[in-house]
């Protein structure tokens, strides 16, 4: 009982309303914007402390949401940043807070265009599974330790041929000193051997509580030693820090689709909160999507599909 309520719990927040796919009327463009009465009101209503920086973007016609406009606002705080986007009336007075579906459309489409997998370490089934698993960590971070542990374990021997796993490196500097080190390593082992990654992968989270910003430079060492892996190539890598920019890369993706900690994952766009990220709820949504898909595609295959006639004799 308790798993099918956290399940009902999931599929409660997944909650949408949408809208029949005829054309929109032209959308109503936002004449002016205070943005210091835009800012104040939203800084009371997020709880937006004086230490955030807020950047707010012009207002852009929505031609998703006729008579109102998108309005996309960043926050930065130390070396972190979080995008949001708020859809703000024609009149400037209303202001909406979430997303917008067409049901001719997949919902999560702008979400899986902004996360490029390409170049990223991935386990599971092959490249083109049904179901990709994006998963935004932290190398320092505890609860990321916790969901690689889930993942590594569960993923392969439940989903092998159905589902692919992709890591995407979002360090969190201003609460984990030694975690953008540890990401530049690890783009540094994977461009040795892509396999090799998840060994460090796997080490550097067994390893977490007794690593500190004085000693993982040594222990880093020691592992490369022991796993096949050219120490002084990879210590070259670390020194010109040539992987940094593949970091920044993926930190980039993960603002842009609003990770606002870690870990998060993202199934085939759908963002999931803490409580779907539990291996009971997880492996259940996963199940969903994986039907969902192959409805997907048996629809696509009837619609497309020709019989062609036999000539009898």
């Amino acid at each position: 009982m308790k798993t099918a309520t956290l399940l009902l719990l999931a599929l409660a927040a997944y909650g949408q309303s949408s809208r029949p796919g005829a054309a929109a009327p032209k959308p109503t463009p936002l004449a002016t914007l205070d943005k210091a009465k835009f800012e104040a009101y939203l800084r009371h209503v997020e709880v937006w402390v004086p230490a955030i920086a807020v950047k707010i973007d012009d207002p852009q016609p929505a031609p998703d949401l006729p008579g109102f406009n998108i309005v996309a606002v960043h926050l930065t705080y130390n070396k972190d940043s979080i995008d949001s986007t708020y859809y703000v009336s024609a009149d400037g007075q209303r202001v909406i807070k979430g997303q917008v579906w067409d049901l001719n459309k997949n919902p999560f489409q702008s979400v899986v265009d902004k996360i490029k997998i390409d170049n990223q370490p991935a386990f599971g089934a092959k490249a083109g599974a049904p179901v990709n698993l994006v998963v935004f960590g932290d190398f320092e971070c505890p609860y990321c330790k916790e969901e690689a542990s889930v993942l590594r374990q569960n993923i392969p021997a439940a989903f092998a041929d159905k589902v692919r796993v992709y890591f995407m490196d979002y360090p969190l500097e201003s609460l984990h000193p030694w975690a953008r080190a540890a990401s530049v390593a690890g783009r540094c082992v994977y461009k040795q051997n892509a396999d090799t990654f998840w060994k460090y992968h796997d080490w550097i989270y067994e390893t977490q509580q007794e690593t500190t910003v004085d000693n993982y430079s040594a222990k880093l060492t020691e592992w490369a030693g022991k796993n096949g892996i050219d120490s002084v190539q990879l210590g070259r890598c670390m020194d010109s820090k040539s992987t940094e920019a593949e970091v920044e890369r993926t930190k980039a993706m993960g603002q842009a689709v609003n990770v606002e900690g870690t870990p998060t994952l993202f199934l085939n766009g759908r963002k999931l909160m803490d409580q779907n990220a539990q291996w009971p709820v997880l492996s259940q949504l996963i199940a969903l999507e994986i039907d969902h898909q192959a409805a997907v595609k048996a629809e696509a295959d009837k619609c497309c599909s020709l019989d062609v006639p036999k000539i009898l004799k």
